[in-house]
């Protein structure tokens, strides 16, 4: 996208913000303290991400294996319990997360996704990568960071904005419901092949970067072992698997994540620790 295009979409979006009557279109991002535009109210998104995750499981079979379940369950419910205390401290709602944790049994996918609501999915054949409980907490942070930031709303929002008029969701649906579908998933980070994810722009994935090591560091997991995670997709190159294409983990990412650490270490070492 050119300066210009990218200049002409952002005033779009600041001018709706100014002159939009709804109450909830401008909102801010927890810990980064980013304005963002969230036209959808969060029980729309909810709704939209439990037919989501019902796609999901649907799609593949889910697996009942305790080596790949277990440590997801483990991981999940201290980042669960440390995600509502964050949100909690930082003056938001946490009454419409329903938490649940799946796992896909597909090797081949190598991706993971936590859909509004708190419905999270991993693939099994992100297990290689992630190696242990902090790999796993790394990931789910992450993913859990992309949740209660709304980046998915702000993407759907903009895509309605920019591709529909601005019309609201319910307009879009009746009008033209197969197009506001596909907008939808991608806003999940999926696409009609489930699994598949799209990528966020490079501002909120590295807003889920630097949420995700604070998240982690809450939950009483290492935000220094990110680094590592990240390393090894980098080290997977060009012919890694999708979730490095759309979560690019070049030198420049692995750096920026590096300069977020010292704030996450903060909670990891104050003394401020889920351990439940």
């Amino acid at each position: 996208m050119s300066i210009g295009a990218a200049f002409i979409r952002q005033s779009k979006l600041w001018l709706l913000c100014g002159l939009t009557v709804l109450a909830s279109s401008c909102a801010t991002v927890p810990l980064t303290n980013r304005t963002q535009v969230n036209l959808l109210p969060e029980s729309q998104m909810v709704m939209l991400g439990q037919q989501a995750y019902q796609e999901q499981l649907g799609a593949y079979p889910v697996s009942k294996t305790a080596g790949d379940v277990e440590p997801v369950l483990r991981v999940g419910e201290r980042l669960a319990t440390a995600t509502e205390d964050f949100l909690q401290s930082n003056g938001l709602p946490t009454d419409s997360y329903a938490w649940e944790f799946n796992v896909i049994d597909n090797d081949e996918i190598v991706n993971a996704t936590c859909l509004p609501g708190g419905k999270i999915v991993f693939y099994s054949g992100i297990f290689k990568y992630t190696q242990d409980d902090d790999g796993i907490a790394t990931v789910m942070g992450h993913e859990i960071a992309h949740a209660i930031a709304r980046h998915g709303n702000e993407r759907v929002s903009e895509a309605l904005i920019l591709q529909l008029g601005a019309m609201t969701l319910s307009e879009a649906m009746k009008s033209s419901p197969q197009k506001t579908r596909a907008l939808t998933n991608q806003a999940f980070g999926l696409v009609s092949n489930l699994g598949v994810a799209l990528p966020f722009n490079r501002a909120r994935e590295s807003e889920a970067d630097r949420i995700g090591l604070t998240l982690m560091a809450l939950a009483g997991y290492d935000p220094s072992t990110a680094v590592a995670f990240w390393e090894r997709f980098s080290k997977a190159g060009k012919k890694g698997p999708e979730f490095l294409s759309t979560h690019p983990a070049g030198e420049t990412r692995i750096a920026d994540i590096k300069t977020h650490l010292p704030e996450a270490m903060a909670q990891y070492t104050g003394g401020y620790r889920v351990t439940k």
